[in-house]
């Protein structure tokens, strides 16, 4: 399988951008799935039913999400229909929406995308290494299903390496959101699985992770809060991971980085 992840969509530009590149991607990368992670699409924080809807439309497949998936309070009322939606899985029981999900591929695979948020200097949810155990549980990597990713939105470098040899062997992919900056760690595991810590975001570089300078700097060296966050809306760059994988086993045989854009060197796989 092929399969293109595409790191946090911050805001108008990064939507625009997406939705520009996508269907370019589909047909240069010979896609079978597309995976975005939507967490801060409506202006930085949160995703609404409407962009909700412009991406699937716009040709992604399954969105993740994060800590800032409650941002926009009319989430709560449309997730648990939009199984295309998904939250972390580690939320507490009884949480609106799903974790976890099995999706159609191209050329009639199946992909299990899981989505779980870390806990070092986030909030303390549930222990995401026993639920993403618990989902695993339930499915076998070239068995049950072709292909496995597992998103894990957090803070700590740490944490996401851990996941990543925690799956290791288990999963196809395990791939870093919430930090918006692209690590340069794209390898494949000693068992097979694809990784890299952070995809890096889908947005405007010339800002402070995503959004307008003025406000983070006052912060940083007034500690004053003067105003909001908003999005930077100069140009944008499409940050995100391409991933080949065995038909047999689902486990990875190529990982490449993405970007395109204004402020960061290019990179993109050869085909």
């Amino acid at each position: 399988m092929r399969v293109l992840y595409l790191g946090d969509i911050v805001g108008r530009s990064g939507r625009a951008l997406v939705l520009e590149k996508l269907p370019e991607l589909r047909e240069k990368l010979k896609l079978d799935l597309v995976v975005v992670n939507g967490e801060n699409a409506a202006a930085g924080f949160g995703i609404t039913r409407k962009i909700c809807d412009q991406l699937l439309e716009g040709g992604v497949d399954v969105i993740t999400t994060g800590n800032h998936i409650w941002d926009q309070k009319e989430t709560v009322q449309f997730i648990s229909q939009e199984k295309r939606l998904i939250r972390p899985i580690n939320f507490p029981k009884g949480t609106p929406g799903i974790g976890a999900g099995i999706y159609e591929a191209g050329r009639g695979r199946t992909a299990l995308i899981i989505n779980v948020m870390g806990r070092i200097f986030m909030d303390p949810l549930d222990d995401p290494f026993a639920a993403v155990e618990e989902e695993l549980g339930r499915h076998r990597l070239g068995q049950t299903v072709n292909f496995i990713l597992v998103d894990i939105h957090c803070e700590a470098t740490s944490e996401k390496q851990a996941m990543g040899h925690f799956c290791d062997g288990r999963v196809s992919f395990v791939v870093g959101s919430h930090s918006h900056v692209p690590t340069a760690d794209a390898h494949i595991l000693e068992g097979g699985t694809a990784y890299q810590t952070d995809a890096g975001m889908c947005g405007d570089y010339n800002s402070v992770i995503g959004m307008e300078k003025e406000e983070p700097l006052q912060r940083f060296t007034r500690k004053i809060a003067t105003g909001r966050f908003s999005p930077a809306m100069g140009e944008g760059t499409l940050c995100g991971v391409f991933v080949e994988t065995d038909d047999r086993s689902g486990l990875a045989k190529r990982i490449e980085p993405v970007r395109l854009g204004a402020h960061l060197h290019g990179a993109f796989p050869e085909l």
